[in-house]
């Protein structure tokens, strides 16, 4: 009886082990049927926002969603706080970061895993069109903003820290609509943000708003997976480059709601 009672709690201990290996489908590597979770910033068209529909859209969306379709793989979107999204990656809310993503040299020094870039912007200053400010030495003594997390923030800590030691203020706020709620309400004078989204914005508000015409960064957006997940990342690269030569990726960008981004697709433009 004992050796019964032994063989049977032996038993009970390999299935509770076999069981603590089982992830019910979910981020199994690679293999068809895993769940990948995408992490983006929900307020950021043309690439990542919310529709009116309630619905997560953007280029970068329909674009992942595409790719997992070709890979098998069931599709997911999670919302990162923006400056907090490589803490988010890190702990499993999302398994990448791909939401017009600037690829920096200390998230590559840090181990991140980023694909080939897809996308080549700038950074640029938005203002209301009757605020008489017209190049970046206009915002002396003046209140700047700029998204947390951003490329922007860390151009203005970086290669453009002399412009910053010029404004009267440099206001940040977790999100770009934030960032246009305080330049609409006279908040702020002036918003340094990417040239896609300030270019969306701006066309939404008719003539109230416009893009100074100075480039002040070029960089390129890239998509980040977490330490070590390279065969995610090659993935997700073979299937997005199979979206290409199928025209499909052609086909996702030529819709209107994309005109201003279509010219600076790398896969398009640079094959």
């Amino acid at each position: 009886m004992k050796k019964l009672i032994a063989l049977l709690l032996a038993t009970l201990m390999v299935l509770a082990f076999a069981g603590c290996g089982s992830d019910n489908g979910n981020n199994s590597g690679n293999s068809a049927g895993r769940t990948f979770i995408m992490g983006i910033d929900a307020e950021y068209p043309p690439f990542s926002y919310m529709n009116d529909a309630g619905d997560y859209a953007g280029f970068d969306v329909e674009i992942c969603k595409a790719a997992c379709e070709l890979l098998g793989w069931k599709f997911e979107v999670f919302a990162v706080n923006w400056d907090q999204k490589l803490i988010q990656l890190d702990a499993n809310e999302c398994d990448c970061v791909w939401s017009g993503m600037t690829i920096l040299d200390s998230m590559k020094e840090a181990g991140y895993v980023i694909s080939t870039p897809y996308f080549d912007n700038t950074q640029v200053l938005l203002v209301k069109s009757d605020s008489g400010i017209n190049s970046s030495s206009d915002l002396a003594g003046k209140a700047v903003a700029v998204q947390l997390g951003t490329s922007g923030e860390a151009l203005l800590n970086g290669d453009l820290a002399e412009l910053k030691d010029t404004f009267g203020e440099l206001v940040t706020c977790d999100s770009f609509l934030k960032c246009f709620t305080e330049l609409e309400g006279n908040a702020v004078d002036a918003v340094l943000v990417d040239y896609p989204v300030a270019k969306s914005y701006a066309d939404s508000k008719g003539d109230s708003l416009k893009i100074i015409n100075e480039e002040l960064g070029a960089e390129q957006y890239g998509i980040a997976f977490r330490k070590g997940d390279n065969d995610t990342c090659k993935a997700i690269e073979e299937a997005v480059q199979k979206l290409v030569e199928s025209g499909k990726y052609a086909e996702i960008a030529s819709k209107d709601e994309y005109k201003e981004i279509v010219n600076n697709l790398i896969f398009l433009n640079n094959k």
